[in-house]
């Protein structure tokens, strides 16, 4: 979903809400869906769409169905005012990923009673468009075992959406109710969902970023949808211990021949030894997880290479490094305990919307040198795997946050490319 619009002659359609920066919306459409319509809250997150993909309405205008290669409308504002009924059985896949504060580490975790909660959002959007399938994605937090029980819930909520919660009753009760109508045979299939969740390491998936989450996939019932091929598609493609593999042969160092031999030294001692054998054979060898390193060179996405900020251009000002938007030198970076930096030769630690106050507050990166720095937006964007030509919207500190709320784009678009596939070849049920 850049400039250029890779699926605008799709016959498959999409609906995307909790859009933020559009990371997930961005990869759904790389799958082949076409967006008919997107939702978000967020000032700069709208603004940032707009640059890119959408075309804003206020709440409560009603939007249109775009036609093929026209942008989607983005209704700005709670997506609680929003009517989906005008798109019932026209959407393919509902994607999106709910607030995730309820349930993170770094938010106050009240889970269901945390205003901020977005499912019973979705689940409301599922029952007035009848999507073919959902995509939610949301924090690893969701499995702690604090949690279980109400993360059980959500998805039996999400296979049985037409079931709804009353008003003001509690989620134990309604959970009471859907367990009961889970074993009965007399729920419509067209009305009830299967339902599976994934629990997912980004880096597994060509991410340079250790970055761990649960996606949740829905496909309606009297589609005929195969979860086993589903899960087979999804399969993780990367592996630490083909990085590992490719640093013992020296395929990894020929990638980057300008690394110093003492970083080299360094990075190999803290590695694990060389295995005879750790994967069975060439055929099933996974590719090598992707390290910081290698997305600031470009490999792996085809990319030119970001060049270096040189100290005295810490300085907070656009210089136009490259060519590149947004690669811009900031001062004052700092490490100290709990505050470790991003090392070049592993995946980079997750992007994070907010640390100790400052979105994007953990994003320093240790140097060949041995002197260390803040990323720059377009560094950070690299590592979830965003467009160099991606604009997004507000000062500094909101691109940080907007990234840090995202959904990295090629992390999303296997999933979504998995569902595309899974609903070509489905066999409807009679």
């Amino acid at each position: 979903m850049s400039k250029q619009r890779r699926a605008a002659d799709s016959e498959r359609t999409s609906v995307e809400l909790f859009a933020g920066g559009g990371g997930l919306a961005m990869a759904v459409e790389h799958a082949g869906f076409r967006p008919l319509l997107m939702n978000e809250f967020a000032k700069r997150a709208c603004e940032t769409l707009a640059a890119n993909c959408a075309t804003p309405i206020d709440e409560g205008q009603e939007p249109a169905i775009p036609g093929r290669g026209e942008r989607p409308p983005l209704i700005v504002g709670d997506v609680r005012k929003v009517d989906f009924e005008y798109l019932r059985n026209r959407v393919d896949v509902l994607a999106g990923g709910p607030p995730c504060q309820p349930f993170s580490l770094g938010g106050v975790a009240k889970g269901d009673e945390d205003d901020r909660n977005g499912f019973p959002h979705m689940f409301r959007a599922i029952r007035e468009m009848r999507p073919k399938a959902v995509i939610c994605e949301n924090v690893r937090g969701l499995l702690r075992p604090s949690f279980k029980p109400y993360f059980d819930y959500i998805k039996r909520e999400l296979s049985l959406p037409f079931e709804e919660r009353a008003e003001g009753s509690d989620w134990r009760d309604h959970d009471e109710i859907l367990r009961h109508m889970g074993d009965s045979a007399r729920v419509a299939t067209d009305e009830s969902y299967d339902v599976e969740h994934f629990a997912v390491n980004a880096a597994d998936y060509g991410v340079p970023q250790i970055r761990n989450r649960v996606i949740a996939i829905a496909f309606r019932r009297d589609l005929g949808v195969d979860m086993g091929r589903f899960k087979e598609l999804v399969r993780p493609r990367y592996s630490d211990l083909s990085l590992y593999e490719d640093m013992h042969s020296g395929a990894y160092w020929d990638r980057h021949p300008e690394v110093p031999k003492a970083v080299r030294k360094r990075v190999m001692e803290r590695i694990p030894a060389p295995q005879a054998t750790l994967q069975d054979s060439e055929e099933d060898r996974l590719l090598p997880w992707r390290t910081l390193r290698d997305a600031l060179k470009g490999i792996g996405e085809g990319q030119k290479p970001l060049p270096d900020v040189p100290p005295e251009l810490l300085d907070r000002k656009e210089h136009n490094l490259g060519g590149f938007a947004d690669h811009i030198g900031w001062p004052d970076a700092r490490i100290y305990a709990g505050h470790t930096p991003n090392e070049l030769d592993k995946p980079a630690k997750t992007v994070k919307a907010g640390v100790h106050g400052v979105p994007g507050g953990e994003s320093v990166m240790l140097l060949d040198n041995g002197t260390h720095r803040y990323m720059t937006v377009r560094e950070t964007a690299r590592v979830m795997t965003f467009p160099d030509d991606w604009q997004l919207a507000g000062p500094r500190g909101e691109k940080m946050r907007q990234l840090g709320n995202a959904v990295p784009v090629l992390l999303g678009e296997t999933f979504a490319r998995a569902v595309a596939t899974v609903l070509e070849e489905a066999q409807p049920k009679k």
